[in-house]
């Protein structure tokens, strides 16, 4: 009889735990990041297979003496593709 209260028991906290994680899941922001322009200017890095390949290829242009350099603040920038995706 014990047994079966134990179960019933574990088996509640089951369902809770995965309503808890359902509901911070649900409740995430949206993706807010850019992604990789599909363009004349990216198609070199979108052409890569490896991203850490590709990233080699960012400075160039959004080094801070590129032709689109990176706002102030930017979180690291030897990570490119970690946050902003190939589509």
């Amino acid at each position: 009889m014990k047994t079966v209260k134990n179960t019933k028991r574990a088996h509640v906290l089951f369902v809770l735990l995965c309503a808890a994680i359902l509901l911070v899941l649900l409740r995430a922001p949206h993706e807010t990041t850019a992604k990789v322009p599909n363009d004349a200017q990216h198609n070199r890095l979108l052409s890569l297979k490896n991203e850490q390949e590709a990233e080699k290829f960012c400075g160039e242009c959004h080094g801070p003496a590129g032709k689109v350099p990176l706002p102030d603040g930017h979180p690291p920038k030897f990570r490119c593709l970690l946050c902003h995706k190939t589509q």
